[in-house]
C-alpha cells in the first residue's frame, strides 16, 4: 500500500476511504464528514447535525476547511488555497458534485444566490434553510426529483406553506412511472405540499434585496419567502480538467477506479465509469470499498452498481430500482391499492428482473432487490409471486 494516500473531498466516498485506510483527507467544508442522504431529516427537525456525522477517519483527523486549488502531477502534490502543498503517492479525487443552478431571470451569475434562495446540497445549505423556515413561511421548491421531493417534505414538516414546481410530466421521473408518481403526489398533498407538474419557472422577483416571488412561464406568480433550487447536480471536475485528466461528463475511470493518470483515482459523484454517472450514495460506497482494496494491494475490480433508491416520506415508504418503464416485449406485473397508497410493479425481460417500483408496504423489497442485484434467472414461479412474497426488506 502506498505510504501517502491523499483524498480530496470529505463526502460519502472520501469518508468511507478514510474509514478503511490511513489517508490524508482534505475536506473543503468546515464540518466533519456527514451523511448527505440525511440532510432532509435534519431540516425536518428529526435529527440534529451531530447525528448524521460519519465515522472518524482511521488515521489522522480530516483537515476541514481545506480547499484544493490545483494538482501538480509531475511533483505529485496538491496545492491548497492557504498556500500549503500536500505530497501524495496516490491521489483520490472524491470531489462530489455541485447543484445545478437553472438559468432564471433574477438569478445572479456566480456562486452567490439572492437572499432567500438556497440550493440544498450541503450542511451549510441545510442550516441556512433551518434559520429561515417556520410556520407560515411561503416556500417554493423548484425541481421534482428525489432531492426536491425530500426538501418539500422537510419544509412542510416545519410548518411552511410549500409549493413544488416540476418541469417534467410527473415527480421523480428517473425512478417512478406515472402511476407511482401520482400516488406520491397525493401523499405530498396530504402533507400540505402543493404540487405543480409540467410547470416551467421563468424567473425570480425580489423586494428589499430578498426573493419575494417566483414567476412561471405562463405569467402566474407564486409568492415566496424562500426558494429552494433542487434541479439536479453536476460532477465537480474542475481540478481534473485543469490537471489534464480525461474528463467527459465526469472524471473517466477504469475498473480499478484509475483516471488517465495511474497515480490518480476518482470515486463517487465525480467519477464516470463505463460512460455512467451514478450520483447515489450506494455507488459511492461500493466504489470506495473497491478502491480501498486496490490501494491496499488486493485484487478488486469495480463492475458498476445496481443501485436501489429508497425514500421515507413519513407514512409513505418508497423504493425504486432499474428500469421502471417497460420496453416492447417486456412483461409487467402491477398491484395497486389506492385506498392504502400501496403500489407494486415489476418489469421482467426474458427471465431477468430489470426494474421495479414499490410504494407503501415494502415487505417485498428485499426479495425483489436480491433478484435484481444478482441479475440471475428468475424461478419458474409466477410473476405475481414476486410481488406477493414478503421475503423481508
Amino acid at each position: 500500500m502506498s505510504s501517502r494516500i491523499v483524498v480530496v473531498g470529505g463526502g460519502t466516498a472520501g469518508a468511507r476511504l478514510a474509514e478503511r485506510l490511513p489517508v490524508t483527507l482534505l475536506g473543503e467544508e468546515p464540518h466533519a464528514p456527514y451523511n448527505r442522504v440525511l440532510l432532509a431529516d435534519v431540516l425536518a427537525g428529526r435529527y440534529g447535525p451531530e447525528v448524521i456525522a460519519l465515522p472518524a477517519p482511521r488515521g489522522e483527523p480530516a483537515r476541514r476547511g481545506t480547499r484544493v486549488t490545483g494538482i501538480d502531477r509531475d511533483a505529485r502534490e496538491v496545492r491548497c488555497a492557504d498556500g500549503t502543498r500536500v505530497a501524495y503517492d496516490r491521489l483520490v479525487l472524491a470531489t462530489g458534485s455541485n447543484p445545478v443552478l437553472p438559468p432564471l431571470r433574477g438569478l445572479a451569475g456566480g456562486d452567490r444566490l439572492p437572499a432567500g434562495v438556497h440550493a440544498f446540497r450541503t450542511l451549510d445549505d441545510c442550516l441556512a434553510l433551518d434559520a429561515r423556515v417556520g410556520p407560515g413561511v411561503r416556500a417554493v421548491v423548484i425541481g421534482g426529483g428525489l432531492l426536491g421531493v425530500s426538501a418539500a417534505r422537510a419544509l412542510a414538516a416545519r410548518g411552511a406553506e410549500v409549493v413544488l414546481a416540476q418541469q417534467g410530466e410527473h415527480l421523480m421521473e428517473r425512478q417512478l412511472d406515472a402511476d407511482a408518481s401520482e400516488l406520491l403526489r397525493r401523499h405530498l398533498a396530504g402533507l400540505g405540499v402543493e404540487v405543480h407538474t409540467e410547470c416551467r419557472v421563468r424567473g425570480l422577483k425580489a423586494a428589499s434585496g430578498a426573493v419575494s416571488a417566483v414567476e412561471l412561464a405562463d405569467g402566474f406568480v407564486l409568492d415566496a419567502d424562500l426558494v429552494v433550487l433542487a434541479c439536479g447536480v453536476r460532477p465537480r471536475v474542475g481540478l481534473a480538467l485543469e490537471a489534464g485528466l480525461d474528463v467527459r461528463r465526469g472524471i473517466v475511470v477504469d475498473d480499478r477506479l484509475r483516471t488517465s493518470d495511474p497515480y490518480i483515482h476518482a470515486v463517487g459523484d465525480c467519477a464516470e465509469h463505463e460512460g455512467r454517472l451514478y450520483g447515489l450514495a450506494g455507488a459511492a460506497l461500493e466504489q470506495a470499498d473497491v478502491l480501498a482494496t486496490v490501494l491496499a494491494g488486493g485484487a478488486a475490480a469495480y463492475r458498476g452498481t445496481r443501485a436501489l433508491t429508497r425514500l421515507s416520506l413519513d407514512a409513505l415508504e418508497l423504493a425504486a430500482f432499474g428500469e421502471a418503464v417497460p420496453r416492447p416485449g417486456d412483461d409487467t406485473v402491477r398491484l395497486t391499492d389506492a385506498t392504502r397508497s400501496a403500489y407494486r410493479k415489476v418489469v421482467v425481460r426474458g427471465d431477468r428482473l430489470v426494474g421495479g417500483v414499490l410504494l407503501g408496504d415494502l415487505g417485498a423489497v428485499g426479495t425483489l432487490a436480491r433478484a435484481w442485484e444478482g441479475d440471475e434467472a428468475l424461478p419458474d414461479a409466477s410473476l405475481l409471486h414476486l410481488l406477493t412474497h414478503d421475503g423481508g426488506s
